[in-house]
């Protein structure tokens, strides 16, 4: 995740949700309340122990970036 957030500037839940699917690796996957397939816990706590303070979350979009000058403490972001 973090190998895409350094090439593409952002990496969706979505994209990371069918690679590991792909590979597999479901075992790394939850259902929400929804239905829909996302990120297990695990492997959300090693990636924010892997970028505790330089990766937000843009939770409208779905998707991790680099934090920027404008965004407010915390790991969610605005946009």
């Amino acid at each position: 995740m973090l190998a895409k957030i350094e090439r593409d500037s952002c990496v969706y839940q979505d994209d990371v949700v069918d690679f590991l699917v792909k590979s597999g690796r479901e075992d790394l996957l939850i259902e929400n309340a929804d239905g829909n397939q996302v990120l297990g816990k695990a492997l959300l706590a090693a990636f924010r122990k892997l970028t505790p303070d330089n990766v937000v979350w843009v939770k409208p979009d779905r998707y991790w970036r680099f934090r920027v000058a404008e965004d407010e403490p915390g790991r969610d972001a605005r946009g």
